[in-house]
């Protein structure tokens, strides 16, 4: 517990009343602290008279508390913001402030952090280990009541980390740093600074773990307190790893970071590979979820930009690749080293000019309107296609022009293929 600030004596102003925001504001009811202000966009804009005194509050309060994913260089609000910025913490920094937590997983990057969150959790959980899965992941921290035999395995977005200040993990993970999230955080530059966030108060009896040397580089040009722990020598050999999904490419850093951790909780080797054997993939994560004949239908609604696509291109052979939504900044969609692979593509959703700009003379690509319509037409042609054809909805793209988040996207597409499959094969 970070005793120097005693949380009940302090003044607050919450933005953003989503699950985090509602989570602080039980927190800070169960302190019995009713010195609070609050404000959403979504629910008050319209409210000239309470907008002018919540502009007028963040110059009064002690902490603002940022829901994730508030962009203070679009808010109505962003001078006042930028003024206090000094002030400004997550619901995260009040869960390390408050509590004494000597056993923290705290892992973030750009690709894999749910995979790990939930492969640690389930190797320590099959080891005896009482757990606690939280974060960007699962429920809000302070939704979870504290303990201090538990492991607290917190997935920490990047939105999170760049307001966060008194955060101070046991362990910290960075998995990779890829090009993303860059309309929010404006340059790659500031998305690897909020990512670094993590290491800023660790102490020299705690452990940073990194497994890309430019990270690495960049580690110990900062000259962090925290043991360095790099992975490289110790990869894990894959013909030890049964299970189906953890043999995938895209899943090998994924385990190495839990071999890694299982080291320091003292599992022995033949414990970790016994335990992962029992490991379910995540949904909307090269999700199969039907097999028939001759085909399988693979949900990877969570692949975002074409980054996190690439890892399911690279797994695969003879692919129907649907994809299509908003595109992320920047974003760039280089096929050359896939095209190989794909006989189909079908470009779905209001930018499709982006995807076909992109995709042009490399492959063999349709448009349509919506993921129905390309459904219909996969599965009635699907007599046409090789023997192991994959179906791939791997949309490299947000999910915000049609649909609220990457999770309706994949359940909606789960939806209607097995509707039609049903009907069809």
């Amino acid at each position: 517990m970070i005793k120097s600030i005693d949380l009940k004596k302090k003044s607050y102003a919450i933005y953003g009343l989503g699950l985090t925001g509602k989570s602080v504001i039980k927190f800070l009811y169960k302190k019995g602290n009713k010195n609070f202000f609050t404000w959403d966009d979504n629910i008050n804009n319209k409210n000239n008279k309470k907008k002018k005194l919540f502009s007028n509050i963040l110059d009064q309060v002690d902490f603002i508390i940022l829901s994730p994913g508030i962009d203070i260089f679009r808010s109505s609000f962003k001078n006042k913001l930028l003024e206090n910025k000094k002030k400004i913490i997550t619901d995260l920094d009040l869960f390390f402030i408050e509590n004494n937590v000597e056993k923290s997983i705290v892992i973030t990057g750009t690709n894999g952090k749910s995979t790990t969150c939930s492969l640690i959790n389930h190797i320590l959980k099959k080891n005896s280990f009482l757990t606690c899965l939280a974060g960007n992941i699962g429920k809000p921290i302070l939704n979870i009541p504290f303990s201090k035999y538990k492991t607290y395995i917190i997935e920490a977005s990047s939105f999170q980390l760049a307001y966060s200040k008194f955060i101070k993990p046991k362990y910290a993970l960075i998995l990779n740093i890829t090009k993303d999230h860059l309309d929010w955080h404006r340059s790659k530059k500031n998305y690897i600074q909020s990512k670094f966030k993590i290491f800023e108060n660790q102490s020299k009896n705690q452990i940073a773990i990194l497994g890309d040397k430019k990270l690495k580089s960049l580690f110990k040009t900062k000259r962090y307190s925290s043991k360095l722990k790099f992975l490289g020598k110790d990869v894990v050999p894959k013909e030890k790893i049964e299970n189906e999904y953890l043999k995938l490419d895209t899943n090998s850093k994924n385990i190495e970071f839990a071999y890694a951790i299982s080291k320091y909780f003292k599992i022995k080797k033949s414990f970790f590979f016994k335990s992962i054997k029992s490991f379910k993939g995540l949904p909307h994560r090269q999700e199969i979820f039907l097999k028939r004949k001759k085909v399988k239908f693979i949900n990877d609604s969570k692949a975002t930009t074409f980054e996190s696509t690439k890892s399911a291109l690279i797994n695969y052979n003879n692919i129907i690749w649907i994809l299509g939504g908003l595109p992320k900044l920047n974003d760039k969609i280089e096929i050359k080293k896939y095209k190989n692979k794909i006989i189909k593509t079908y470009i779905i959703g209001r930018y499709s000019h982006f995807f076909k700009k992109q995709l042009q003379n490399q492959v063999n690509y349709t448009i349509k309107k919506n993921l129905e319509s390309v459904v219909k037409i996969i599965i009635k042609n699907l007599k046409n296609y090789k023997t192991n054809t994959t179906v791939l909805f791997s949309p490299a793209s947000a999910s915000f022009d049609q649909y609220r988040n990457f999770v309706e996207r994949g359940n909606y597409f789960k939806k209607i293929v097995n509707y039609y499959a049903k009907k069809s094969l």
